[in-house]
């Protein structure tokens, strides 16, 4: 048989729980069996999902022939060619190929399905059989009876611990009376039968066993306490032995041995049969028979004749005989068991039988080495328990009062809501201080005798003796817990009818504590490893003095082999994330880092089924009896069949089992409901698909409950998760269940908006009105009708078929939306789990999730698309430079006729053109970037808006500035146009007094070096140039105009004003003031709080001192870039500034600040009249540069040098020429090439070196930018970093990261037309010839530009190029919002010049806290970074000199603050790590 059904490997490498868990296509895909190799795997796979098919997975049947010829002979004995598999053979072949575990797993199925398991297992080949003692020692029975229901009670017990009567039944020969049957109905009640035994007229019943005679199957009555429906009075068990009892002798002799009576069926006696019963197997007192009529009376008549021999009377026989049926033999039967039950008949344990067992040589499954090692273990540790609260309270110290204390300080810590009038820090301190203090005492405990005993066990056992070990913690823990629980509740409801309220409240607090599993023996371990870590960390003990550094590997091993273990617990209502991160980071670095998982959780109201559910659905083994409800969260894997891997895209499944919500327990305390929050928030931020479920009976639960779930999943909007949500509705068992809940759906999902939008009020999120603003929800598909567990009443229902087959139907739903596309984030690794575990977890304690959650994967997927932002403004910019670049070439270059009015509008259209294909083309890169699958971008997509406004911004940024500077450009070029068009007028009236000249003196014959002849050409220019105009340019008076302008920008701001700056004789009076804080900036129209918190904190006078500082640094920058151009002053650039000035007034950081109209005068009096001096100089170069006649006299020399050549070097004039032309027309072309493009250059050189990165995202560059600090430590940066940050930035970038220039130079060039004339005047010689000396002088040219570089300082290159890198880098580097820096890392204020007035010493609270008291209103407190308290202590001193205040007043913990705490802070800051 076993070769049969093709399970011959497995009968010395037997099937594992996990064979038949692991994840694969037929998981959840209903396959009749094809053939029969398939069948024990149905068989399987059924029974784990709890379906009462599970015992006939036969072939449907499929009628053939109907026409067949039914008057063809009956031939019984004649065997099929094709006969199918009993089912009771397919149940034999799979425990043979089974291991102990995956067998006692098959048992518990089979026993929750009321169907009966095997006592005894024949071998297969006839030589024994194995006692199921192991196999059976996971069921745990309820029952009650009637003397325990009249007050309410019942019994809970391990099956193989009750001690019970037990009746067997056998067969003797054939028979037309089927036993299993009778024993079905003997055991089931009218209104609710169960087929707990298989018999001939069910499916595969008649067929013929191949495997399984011999097999004693056993089952177990258990009454409910109620004499109307109660067929025994207590628990009996049954069992039957399948086939002739003569061939099963060994198994007769057992059953004669633990039985109180033995029920004999036959209808013949032969000889044979008369030899068996008279051999004495068992006393004729508790031998009964069931004697059937065989319908021949000769036959019948000798039967009675082996009867009388065998001394067999009425007492203790049943005959069935043509007048009775089979209702009255089960009539008999009952009342012979229960007659048996009130005369105290024999009872007996399950595992007391293994004795007898043993005698017989019955092997039994538990009595092998490796179990009895591991049952030794657990004996020694269990037999110390006595009170299991005494017990955890001696043993489990760490778990108890400290750890609690240690989580409520973690969450003080982060929430300050017991801080009062204490100062913040001082505050933090107190709490970091207790929290070290209680890790220390944690420390101090020395391991446990217990916990030593379970260590021991864990790290000592091999791999199957370790999972004995647990098996039998778990049944033994489980007893005591069953025990202790039972002792408890009688005690309370004594007290409660005594009406003892004090006494009351304190059983309850006991039963609440007397649970006692495995999972407390781990959480001990865990807090020893917590508490180990801890100190490490702050250097209490040394790496190499740890006891517990291999636990987590333990810990990991368990979690593979599907464990499940604690991830929050739910007494301290914590998480232990050093235990938990350490046990996943293990169990990444067994996967080899590289496993992927989906992660599915539960939530629902407390004894809903949850745990069952899962269990169900994939065939775990959460708790769900023993009397403990889950605590907390658990989670267990479930790894995915390689073969299935590629499609579900992940390599396990991580399932979150959650404890009840709106816990009765739980109900009084003040804080439940947050309790209830914080565990959703965490399982939904992790999970992929969240199961809700829910009783539909219960309206007022499923409300709290859909409130709950409301908030869970508005705060994971905000993180960029959407997990898919399933509601199951338990307890709906109709047909039309649901097309009649359509209207329920309807009312549910108008629930869901009205809980949305009480969320978002409350988590004080706007523009969120309905549940679909969170998550798509389809209220079709996502709702689930799931009939009752049961079918009928416990302890003696069955599984309830539709329970089965719903879940299965959900389970195929769930893996649907995991291979689809409806689940938007990608499947994540161990390390993003860790992550998010980590992430959720802060964010719950701090409470902070709609303000400001963000963590590593968060930030990593913001800075990927931050740098592909990056690279893309910098090719839209590239562009549009380029083309600028090109026109300013084309514009500069057109003559007076060429510069049409037309050209500036066709430039116009072109660059619009060109900006708005580029904004396109950049809005479509970001939109295809969203669609990607990989980079956690779903992470991510509430920032989409904030790229896509970015480039909208862009464009306008470039249309406006391109648009200026083509204004600019051409404006100056018109008046370029206009004095050039002067001036070689007068070139060409001078060149022709010099050409008259040289005529005279060939005429005169003047020889060469005469000097008369320079006279001569004094004499004519000084005549020449007398007779030209003086003057062409007006020198405008640049303070006027910019003093008028302001008056008009300031007209509206009052009396005052008006009359100081009608005072103002001349605005560049103001070039040299700097300036300075004034008391009278600052407005006194303020109330008695805001009074108060100046007159404590002065932050306000700070920040208006920041204020004017950074407009001073800004508008200098925008003087500093106009200065850059060659062009001339225009009034645009005082509207500019003026414009930068107001528009900074109008920011919201500002706009509240309490400024004067004199601080705003001040500001633009020192901003305008710096600027004013500097313009008026460019301006006044402008003219020098292009006046006329200067221009001219420039060119004198050169005119000269022409005139003697043509007498000097009349053989060779082109030599001069040529090094004219090098020296002032192509050089001072190419400089001004280079400026153009040179930062361009060095922006491409800078993302092409690598270099880019620190750039590419705020984040990077501050980490990159602090960590130089750190390393450096050099106080005076930090003062500049902290007070002129953008100063220190852009100096920064030049001095670090910019390390060369560009290399290359285009031909591309601006030369002055007028130098050109002057080279083309007076050569008449062939431009072949003046080719060559070009080229000699060119070599040289170049290397004059290259050494003029390389002596000017990088600033003063900077200061000369139009498009400026360090500009660029930093505009990178701040992000898309170029806002005012703000510091990520919170530091001390007093690093900013505040201090305490009361005490002038600098302040230490943070920067984004103010004083918490009742009076003021403080933002989410956080704790100053590491990185600060480092600064603040290492300069606390320079830091009081540079800000004339007293040193800070550091808190004790700030003094022990080291580099590497520093380093590592900052790690954590930015996400480096």
């Amino acid at each position: 048989m076993v070769t049969r059904l093709k399970m011959t490997k497995f009968s010395t490498s037997k099937l594992g729980i996990r064979d038949i868990l692991d994840i694969g296509p037929e998981s959840f895909s209903e396959i009749n069996p094809q053939d029969e190799e398939d069948l024990p795997w149905t068989f399987l796979r059924r029974l784990m999902a709890l379906n009462n098919s599970a015992r006939n997975p036969h072939f449907k049947e499929v009628v053939e022939n109907p026409e067949e010829d039914i008057y063809g002979d009956f031939d019984d004995e004649e065997e099929c060619l094709n006969e199918p598999v009993h089912p009771y053979d397919i149940l034999c072949c799979v425990l043979h190929s089974s291991d102990h575990f995956l067998q006692q797993e098959i048992i518990i199925k089979m026993a929750t399905c009321q169907f009966a398991v095997p006592l005894l297992l024949p071998d297969g080949h006839g030589l024994g059989c194995t006692l199921m003692l192991w196999a059976m020692r996971n069921i745990v029975k309820r029952w009650s009876t009637l003397t325990l229901a009249e007050s309410r009670r019942f019994i809970e017990k391990n099956l193989v611990e009750i001690s019970m009567p037990v009746f067997s039944f056998v067969k003797l020969g054939k028979n037309k009376l089927s036993k299993s049957k009778i024993l079905n109905y003997i055991l089931s009640q009218s209104h609710q039968f169960n087929n707990f035994f298989l018999h001939e007229d069910m499916e595969g019943g008649n067929v013929q066993r191949k495997l399984s005679n011999g097999l004693v199957e056993i089952t177990w009555y258990f009454p409910i306490g109620r004499e109307s429906s109660d067929i025994f009075p207590e628990p009996i068990a049954v069992a039957n032995l399948r086939g002739d009892v003569k061939s099963s002798l060994t198994q007769f002799r057992f059953l004669s041995r633990v039985s109180s009576a033995v029920f004999v069926f036959f209808e013949n006696i032969t000889d044979s049969d008369y030899k068996f019963l008279s051999s004495g197997e068992k006393p004729e007192e508790t031998l009964f028979f069931v004697i059937s009529s065989s319908g021949d009376r000769s036959v019948d008549k000798e039967k009675l004749n082996y009867l009388k021999k065998l001394n067999i009377t009425q007492k203790n026989a049943i005959r069935r005989d043509k007048s009775s049926n089979e209702t009255q033999i089960v009539k008999k039967l009952q009342y012979m068991i229960n007659n048996f039950i009130k005369n105290s008949c024999k009872r007996v344990k399950l595992e007391d039988m293994s004795g007898e067992a043993i005698e017989l040589g019955i092997k039994v499954d538990e009595v092998n080495k490796e179990c009895q090692k591991a049952k030794q273990r657990a004996i020694e540790i269990t037999q110390e328990i006595g009170n299991v609260v005494e017990y955890k309270g001696r043993t489990m110290k760490l778990q108890g009062p400290l750890w609690k204390e240690l989580s409520q300080l973690e969450k003080e810590f982060c929430r300050m809501k017991k801080q009062g009038s204490k100062n913040a820090e001082e505050y933090r301190c107190y709490l970091k201080k207790r929290h070290s203090e209680l890790y220390q005492e944690q420390h101090k405990h020395n391991l446990p005798e217990g916990m030593e005993k379970f260590l021991s066990a864990m790290t000592q056992l091999s791999c199957t003796e370790k999972q004995y070990f647990l098996k039998w913690m778990k049944f033994m823990l489980d007893s005591l817990s069953r025990d202790n629980l039972s002792s408890l509740h009688s005690k309370y409801q004594e007290e409660y009818s005594r009406g003892a309220n004090t006494e009351l409240k304190q059983i309850d607090q006991l039963i609440s504590e007397s649970s006692l599993g495995v999972e407390h023996f781990l959480r001990e371990l865990g807090q020893f490893y917590e508490s180990e870590c801890s100190l490490v960390k702050e250097k209490k003990i040394k790496p190499n003095q740890r006891k517990f550094s291999k636990l987590p590997k333990i810990a990991a091993d368990l979690l593979m082999n599907g464990f499940p273990l604690e991830l929050v617990d739910g007494d301290a209502s914590n998480i232990p994330l050093q235990w938990v991160t350490d046990i996943l980071n293990e169990l990444d670095t067994k996967t080899g880092n590289k496993w992927k998982m989906r992660v599915i959780t539960v939530l629902g109201v407390q004894s809903t089924g949850k745990s069952t559910l899962l269990n169900t659905m994939f065939g775990l083994q959460f708790s769900v009896s023993s009397g403990r409800c889950t605590r907390g969260a658990f989670m267990t894997l479930i790894k995915v069949k390689e073969t299935f891997q590629a499609e579900l895209g992940c390599e396990f499944i991580l399932v979150i089992d959650t404890e009840g919500l709106k816990a009765p327990e739980l109900a009084s305390l003040e804080d439940s409901y947050e309790h209830d929050n914080e565990l959703a928030t965490l399982v939904v931020g992790l999970s992929d698909i969240t199961i809700i479920n829910m009783a539909m009976e219960n309206i007022v639960e499923m409300r709290d409950t859909m409130q709950i779930v409301a908030h869970a999943f508005l705060r994971m909007k905000e993180t960029g998760k959407k997990p898919v949500c399933q509601f199951i509705h338990h307890n709906c068992s109709d047909v039309s269940t649901h097309e009649k809940n359509m209207r329920d759906r309807v009312k549910l999902l108008e629930q869901l908006n009205e809980m949305t939008k009480v969320a978002a009020k409350m988590e004080r999120k706007s523009g969120v009105t309905a549940f679909s603003d969170i998550m798509t929800y389809d209220h079709e598909k996502a709702n689930w009708y799931i009939p009752g567990l049961w079918h009928g009443v416990p302890p003696m229902a069955s599984i309830n078929t539709g329970y089965s087959e719903n879940a299965y139907l959900l389970k195929a739903r769930l893996f649907e939306l995991l291979k689809g596309n409806t689940i938007v984030q990608r499947p994540q690794t161990i390390g993003e789990l860790i992550i998010w575990i980590k992430s959720l977890w802060n964010a719950v304690k701090h409470e902070k999730f709609i303000f400001a959650f963000k963590n590593s994967l968060v930030a990593e997927a913001y800075d990927q698309l931050s740098i592909k932002y990056s690279g893309w403004e910098w090719n839209f910019r590239k562009k549009i430079h380029h083309w600028f670049s090109n026109a300013e070439t084309e514009i500069k270059n057109l003559t007076d006729k060429d510069l049409k009015p037309e050209t500036c509008t066709s430039l116009k259209a072109k660059i619009s053109e060109i900006i708005q294909t580029e904004e396109l083309n950049m809005l479509k890169l970001i939109e295809n970037y969203y669609k990607q699958e990989n980079g956690n971008v779903h992470l991510i997509e509430r920032y989409r808006e904030e790229f896509l406004g970015s480039v909208k911004c862009l464009r306008q940024e470039l249309d406006n500035s391109v648009f200026n500077r083509i204004d600019e450009i051409i404006y100056f070029k018109k008046s370029k146009n206009q004095l050039q068009s002067i001036q070689s007028k007068y070139q060409k009236i001078m060149e022709d007094k010099i050409t008259g000249l040289v005529e005279q003196c060939r005429k005169q014959k003047r020889g060469q070096g005469d000097q008369a002849m320079k006279g001569m050409f004094e004499n004519m220019w000084k005549k020449t140039i007398s007779g030209f105009p003086k003057s062409q340019i007006e020198k405008r008076n640049i303070s006027q105009e910019m003093l008028g302008q302001l008056i008009k920008d300031m007209d509206h701001k009052g009396a005052v004003i008006n009359e100081k700056l009608l005072n103002v004789k001349c605005l560049s009076d103001y070039s040299k003031k700097t300036f300075q804080m004034d008391k009278n900036y600052i407005s006194a129209n303020w109330n008695p709080v805001t009074i108060l918190k100046e007159f404590f904190t002065s932050s306000s006078y700070y920040k208006i001192e920041e204020l004017g500082a950074s407009l001073v640094r800004r508008c200098g920058d925008y003087v500093a870039e106009k200065i850059r151009t060659q062009d001339g002053y225009d009034v645009t650039y005082c509207h500019e500034l003026l414009n930068i000035i107001n528009k900074r007034f109008r920011d919201e950081d500002v706009i509240d600040l309490p400024i004067t109209h004199l601080f705003e005068l001040d500001i633009k009096l020192v901003i305008l009249g710096s600027a004013s001096v500097r313009f008026q100089v460019k301006h006044n170069k402008f003219v020098e540069d292009n006046d006329p006649l200067p221009c001219l006299e420039r060119l004198k020399p050169h005119y000269l040098a022409n005139f003697t050549n043509t007498f000097l070097f009349e053989t060779k004039p082109f030599q001069s020429k040529a090094k004219y032309f090098c020296d002032f027309c192509l050089k001072p072309a190419l400089v001004e090439y280079i400026n153009k493009h040179l930062g361009k250059a060095i922006i491409d050189h800078t993302v092409e070196s690598g270099s880019f990165k620190e750039f590419s995202s705020k984040r990077h560059f501050q980490f990159a930018m602090l960590k130089k600090l750190l390393e450096e430590r050099d106080f005076g940066q930090y003062l500049e970093y902290i007070n002129r940050y953008e100063r220190f930035v852009k100096t920064w970038i030049a001095r670090d990261f910019i390390k060369e220039f560009c290399k290359r130079l285009n031909n591309e060039l601006i030369i002055s037309k007028n130098n050109i004339h002057v080279i083309l005047f007076q050569m008449k010689e062939d431009i072949q010839q003046f080719s060559p000396a070009l080229q000699q002088y060119l070599g040289e040219t170049e290397k004059q530009i290259v050494a003029n570089i390389k002596g000017t300082s990088f600033e003063s290159v900077l200061s000369k190029v139009p498009l400026n890198p360090v500009e660029s880098l930093l505009k990178s580097a701040s992000g898309n919002d170029h806002k005012e820096h703000r510091a990520s890392s919170h530091r001390p204020k007093g690093l900013a010049k505040c201090t305490w007035k009361l005490g002038g010493s600098l302040a230490i609270s943070i920067c984004s806290t103010d004083i918490d008291t009742d009076l003021f209103f403080s933002t989410q407190m956080e704790e100053s970074s590491d990185y600060w308290k480092f600064i603040l202590k290492e300069f606390n001193r320079q830091f009081a000199d540079a800000y004339v205040a007293e040193t800070a007043k550091l808190p004790e913990d700030w003094k022990d603050t080291t580099v590497e705490d520093a380093l590592k802070s900052l790690e954590e800051t930015f996400y480096m790590k």
